[in-house]
């Protein structure tokens, strides 16, 4: 009986958060190949982040396994979204109650 060698798998690295260029390196140093459905020109990409990658990190897929990389977010996904005004409103005064109130600097200094 004659058995065939198991390809090797390798793990997907995280890819979320790097720019384009350091993508397509850290997938190619793994032996990965990368794929960006929302850019054509993906290739010539160089600044763009990655928001979201297929398969997660830490899978573990054969050698030479297309992973997706997308650097848009998809309709409601992600984004910061308004963060103002924020609810509670903090306190007022901070700093202004601990400190006191300016004054001249040189006579702070002579004392």
């Amino acid at each position: 009986m004659r058995t065939t060698p198991k390809t090797p798998d390798v793990r997907v690295p995280r890819l979320v958060g790097l720019m384009a260029v350091d993508a397509r390196e850290t997938a190619r140093a793994r032996g990965l190949l990368l794929a960006a459905p929302d850019r054509p020109d993906f290739q010539r990409a160089v600044v763009d982040y990655v928001v979201r990658q297929y398969p997660q990190p830490g899978a573990e897929v054969p050698v030479d396994s297309m992973v997706y990389v997308w650097f848009d977010f998809a309709e409601g996904e992600g984004g910061g979204g308004v963060r103002e005004p924020r609810v509670p409103r903090p306190p007022t005064g901070g700093l202004q109650r601990e400190l006191g109130e300016p004054g001249d600097a040189f006579e702070t200094i002579g004392r």
